[in-house]
């Protein structure tokens, strides 16, 4: 999953994660990563249109964004 933020702070791609929030909510989110730390990542959050800290531990999974079909 590192290996795919990275790429995505380096290429600036969109990808899509599944989150549990402050509330133990599960949340979708597409987000561009900025930074990657050691316990978190800074990214643009298009849901929240903002910068946001998201801790890794809570990041359940990870993807890139599919491109639909014409």
């Amino acid at each position: 999953m590192k290996g795919l933020l990275n790429r995505s702070a380096e290429n600036k791609q969109k990808i899509i994660i599944f989150y549990i929030d402050s509330n133990n909510n599960v949340t979708e989110r597409y987000i561009r990563v900025l930074e990657v730390n050691d316990k978190s990542i800074l990214a643009y959050c298009y849901y929240r249109k903002k910068v946001r800290t998201f801790k890794l531990e809570n990041i359940l999974s990870a993807g890139p964004v599919r491109k639909r079909a014409m």
